[in-house]
């Protein structure tokens, strides 16, 4: 009996953090990157460069491309660095 107490207790205290953590987790602005493009994208195929999210375990950048693909880079690229410094400058 004790077992099933235990059992029945953890499973809703899992499902309370789960549910507490859910609309914090769709609400958090950017995506993470787990792959990364190694080469580089040319400046005219760029429509935008953001920022991987600050909780991601590896910084990175998602480029958008006019083909509309996005692709994960390294935030150590020189090139990537720069079309997202360039971008914050137009945009603002």
């Amino acid at each position: 009996m004790r077992t099933l107490t235990f059992t029945v207790g953890l499973l809703l205290l899992l499902t309370v953090y789960y549910c507490a953590a859910m609309p914090q987790a769709v609400n958090q602005p950017g995506t993470c990157c787990f792959q990364f493009f190694t080469g580089r994208v040319p400046r005219k195929q760029i429509i935008s460069v953001t920022e991987t999210h600050h909780s991601c375990h590896e910084k990175g950048f998602v480029v958008a491309t006019a083909k509309g693909k996005e692709i994960c880079v390294s935030h150590n690229l020189d090139w990537a660095q720069k079309a997202f410094e360039e971008q914050k400058v137009n945009k603002g």
